[in-house]
């Protein structure tokens, strides 16, 4: 994917009602791309990846021919959606509520 293929996908994602955020981070759990301010960057996206490094384990070890494609969670705010790729996780971070601001 070129990179002016990323950076369509990410304007349409985000284009989409009541998408708040969304992060790249690379497989070190670095941020290498965010529509998010710099610190709330920096917290979900080393969250999230510690998480999906223990979701993807789970799934491993339930089933070893087995991997992690998709996870999302739902809280009463916010649903956070995470693609994991061997090299990156895409993020994205939506509200039910289109006003609601991140914090």
């Amino acid at each position: 994917m070129s990179v002016s293929e990323v950076e369509e996908t990410i304007k349409r994602i985000s284009a989409h009602k009541g998408v708040m955020g969304l992060i790249v981070v690379n497989s070190e759990g670095i941020p290498i791309k965010t529509t998010l301010d710099n610190s709330t960057t920096v917290q979900y996206a080393g969250l999230l990846h510690h998480l999906t490094s223990k979701a993807r384990s789970v799934v491993r070890d339930i089933d070893p021919q087995n991997d992690l494609t998709f996870l999302r969670i739902r809280s009463k705010k916010h649903e956070i959606m995470v693609a994991p790729d061997k090299e990156y996780l895409l993020i994205v971070i939506q509200s039910s509520d289109t006003n609601q601001p991140l914090h």
